[in-house]
């Protein structure tokens, strides 16, 4: 129809609804995000416990997902049904997940054609449910959204408590406020048989959906505070860190912050040790999910309001090695920069701004030579560590450092011990400097030495300067120049020259 306005002449275009939504559901969802993305408005809604069932006895496969939020008056819910049921520009709350007021939609129509919300508030008795359906949809060209009868409600909130009570491990005294039905999951049903079907759905949700909520959501299945339990089918999903700080050898470099529109932007950057290479081969491991490797959790995870947003992978900054996949990199952003940031609406892709790149990549380079270093000296994994009660009679010994892990001549290897106990005192002090020096050299090849002060050296030198001092006086009489004292004996002894008392100084100048 034609319309004029003054001097205006325009006619409406009504987007054809049925090729608008599916249209508007390809945004890059997977089973898994799409989930994800419920699981943020749960959250949101101060939700404790959630529940997600499949239901797989029909040719129709559905899904539940459930939790015990807030809720939402039978007004709320007219509104969270509209496309988009908020504006990007509203201020939010710091833990809101939401961010285009789509993502119940949008993430529901990228796996089924049909999906039910009921809802009521706490203390409400009664639910109320309405429909988006793309076949109605298509009948009628309309955007309209289908009101259910009280009828079709109790048969909705029937069907779930029945599944619920099928599966195991079900949350104690769980009484949901928003129930989502899909009914219907189109992307399982091009299979040809419905064995194949069952095959792909048991191993999407058995797998890598619950290896990808423990890890996405880990922070929230942590907390002691406001606990948040996840219920999948049969299992309760246990959280996976990709950085558990508890253990001694995670490496964590110095970490770096910047200020971007207002907002703290903190880089943190972990190196696993070597030791996981081998252990992320188990069947359980600390350093891998079940069903992903190392070389899939190597990269950059970003935090939103609590919530992995990316992970695995380096956004494109760099690319993903086989060497470095013992880095990790983490960064936590608040929820007021989505806009600069460029978060798609599935959250699963972001992109850095001109402005942050530079800060990236300058220190993924620090992260990429510190976890390369580790990951080619994995071979001194064979070595007994320094900090054990009872040593290994190894001739070397391994000693963890915030540079990464040295490997030093094992002082109580029993032929040195044999040849310490053989020689004056004096000359204990001069073996114990060579030993140090063969150490230094050692670990400065292997691109882990850093120089200490004298005070700081953990060795006899640091409490008996004079052997030092009493060494020199004896090398300048062998004939020794001072300039090779002071520029190749002393630093390889891994002490800096600053730290020297005045006696010793005075003896090389």
């Amino acid at each position: 129809m034609t319309h004029s306005n003054e001097n205006l002449i325009f006619e409406d275009s009504i987007p054809n609804p049925e090729y608008l939504i599916k249209s508007i559901s390809e945004q890059g969802y997977t089973l898994e995000s799409a989930l994800a993305d419920l699981i943020d408005n749960s959250i949101s809604a101060k939700a404790s416990n959630i529940e997600v069932l499949t239901d797989l006895e029909d040719a129709r496969f559905k899904l539940f997902i459930a939790d015990d939020g807030d809720g939402m008056t039978e007004k709320e819910l007219i509104r969270n049904m509209k496309f988009p049921s908020a504006l990007m520009e509203h201020n939010r709350d710091r833990v809101d997940l939401g961010r285009f007021g789509l993502g119940m939609k949008t993430a529901s129509f990228s796996q089924t054609r049909k999906f039910t919300v009921l809802s009521k508030k706490k203390d409400d008795q009664y639910y109320h449910a309405r429909t988006w359906d793309v076949d109605y949809l298509k009948l009628t060209e309309k955007w309209r959204v289908l009101v259910n009868t009280q009828e079709e409600v109790i048969e909705f909130y029937k069907k779930f408590k029945l599944l619920s009570g099928q599966y195991l491990n079900g949350i104690q005294n769980f009484e949901p406020n928003t129930i989502i039905i899909w009914d219907g999951l189109y992307k399982f049903e091009s299979y040809l048989s419905q064995e194949n079907r069952l095959k792909a759905i048991k191993k999407e949700i058995s797998e890598v959906t619950s290896d990808y909520l423990s890890l996405v959501f880990h922070r929230f299945l942590e907390s002691k505070r406001n606990k948040l339990t996840i219920r999948l089918n049969n299992s309760i999903l246990t959280p996976f860190s990709p950085f558990p700080e508890n253990i001694s050898d995670l490496r964590l470099l110095p970490s770096k912050q910047a200020l971007f529109n207002n907002e703290a932007v903190r880089l943190e950057g972990y190196v696993l040790p070597v030791r996981s290479i081998d252990e992320s081969k188990q069947a359980i491991s600390t350093w891998t999910t079940k069903f992903n490797s190392l070389l899939d959790l190597e990269g950059i995870y970003i935090y939103r309001a609590n919530r992995i947003i990316l992970f695995g992978g380096w956004n494109g900054l760099i690319r993903k090695s086989t060497n470095l996949q013992l880095a990790r990199l983490k960064v936590d952003l608040g929820n007021k920069i989505d806009h600069l940031i460029h978060l798609n609406v599935s959250k699963s892709q972001i992109k850095i701004p001109y402005e942050l790149r530079s800060a990236f990549l300058r220190y993924i380079s620090e992260l990429k030579d510190e976890a390369q270093k580790e990951y080619y000296n994995r071979g001194i994994k064979q070595f007994s560590q320094s900090n054990l009660s009872e040593k290994k009679q190894d001739l070397f010994v391994r000693k963890a450092t915030s540079k990464g892990t040295l490997l030093e001549i094992n002082d109580e290897f029993p032929l040195i011990n044999v040849v310490m106990n053989s020689l004056k005192q004096e000359d204990r002090g001069k073996l114990k400097l060579l030993l140090r020096m063969i150490n230094t050299q050692m670990n400065k090849i292997r691109h882990v030495h850093e120089d200490q002060d004298l005070e700081n050296v953990e060795s006899s030198i640091s409490s008996e300067a004079d052997i030092l001092h009493n060494t020199i006086i004896n090398l300048i009489s062998a004939g020794i120049s001072k300039e090779i004292i002071k520029n190749s004996i002393i630093p390889n002894m891994g002490i800096k020259i600053s730290s020297l008392p005045s006696s010793i100084l005075n003896l090389i100048h």
